[in-house]
């Protein structure tokens, strides 16, 4: 009896450690979109009210910024991979296929945007 406690609160454990990261990964990609991300960025300036000077020069900080955020994960990637793989087929064991479907076809949409994102993406 204890023991099945235990497993089913790895589980549940499991579960949440899993949706969390599912949340957060897809709110880093859905919240990547390029023209999303600009507007934003404008909207800042404006707030800010600054020249066209201003907003260049913060162009360059912000992209050199993310260039370099970029470089200190690119290390990292394999296992974040690693770790996004892993649960993804933990999920996929509790879906149903319908659910896998749709699962997959979104996962193929943000992979594809993740890709056309990195080409957009110019560090030096």
């Amino acid at each position: 009896m204890q023991r099945s406690k235990q497993q089913a609160l790895m589980f549940l454990l499991g579960a949440v450690l899993v949706g969390g990261a599912l949340g957060f990964s897809a709110d880093r990609v859905f919240g990547r979109d390029p023209e999303t991300h600009w507007a934003r960025r404008q909207a800042f300036y404006d707030d800010l009210g600054l020249s066209a000077g201003q907003r260049s020069t913060m162009d360059s900080l912000l992209d050199s910024r993310n260039c370099q955020i970029s470089a200190l994960m690119k290390p990292m990637r394999p296992q974040l991979d690693s770790i996004r793989s892993s649960a993804h087929q933990q999920v996929l064991q509790v879906l149903t296929p319908a659910q896998r479907e749709i699962l997959e076809r979104r996962r193929k949409e943000i992979d594809e945007r993740e890709r056309r994102e990195s080409k957009m993406m110019k560090c030096m």
